[in-house]
């Protein structure tokens, strides 16, 4: 179950990192006011996750997650480059993300 909250944590922080973007610097009240809702949803469910998940595997994977969310939320809502070195890299953070799960102990089940 920690599990499937770090994965949603990352998700909020992929919402707030998003968001960051619509807010133009704070700028712009709403969608500044969802991102900082984000932003502690996101903090909130990865403590959560702490409780049980080792500190580097949880903080490694929240911030992967949400890595891998931006790009893909980039390339998809502001026509980022999805160029072929750029999906390399995020099939390698997801590859950590993996690797973190396996080598994690009692993660599997």
């Amino acid at each position: 179950m920690n599990w499937f909250i770090l994965f949603l944590a990352g998700l909020f922080e992929t919402g707030w990192a998003v968001g960051l973007k619509y807010s133009e610097g704070f700028t712009r009240l709403w969608p500044s006011v969802w991102t900082v809702i984000a932003m502690a949803i996101s903090l909130w469910l990865l403590g959560i996750s702490m409780k049980s998940l080792p500190l580097g595997t949880a903080y490694s994977v929240w911030v992967g997650v949400g890595a891998l969310g931006t790009v893909i939320l980039g390339i998809i809502l502001f026509k980022e480059p999805a160029n072929a070195f750029r999906i390399i890299s995020l099939t390698l953070i997801l590859a950590g993300i993996i690797g973190l799960k396996i080598a994690t102990p009692g993660s599997h089940g």
